[in-house]
């Protein structure tokens, strides 16, 4: 009967026949894989992060004050300084 031996088993009995210390190399390099995997999920590609202004970010809360004048420019005193 052939027995057939998956990744993992392999990677076990190989990981089987090193020192202790070099066992601790091996998961420290495998938490560090599985570590920048996650980070690599997180952060979006550069390509899709584009600069926007001040003005996209908050534009749709422009003109939402109800009550106020559309364009707060109206009061030229305090345009000018002289409040």
């Amino acid at each position: 009967m052939t027995q057939t031996i998956t990744q993992a088993e392999a990677i076990v009995e190989i990981i089987k026949t090193l020192s202790l210390q070099e066992q601790e190399e091996v998961i420290n390099f495998i938490e560090f894989l599985h570590f920048k995997a996650q980070k690599q999920e997180i952060q979006p590609p550069e390509a899709e992060q584009q600069p926007i202004s001040a003005y996209e970010a908050a534009k749709e809360f422009a003109g939402c004050l109800d009550g106020g004048p559309s364009d707060l420019s109206t009061n030229k005193k305090y345009l000018q300084g002289n409040w």
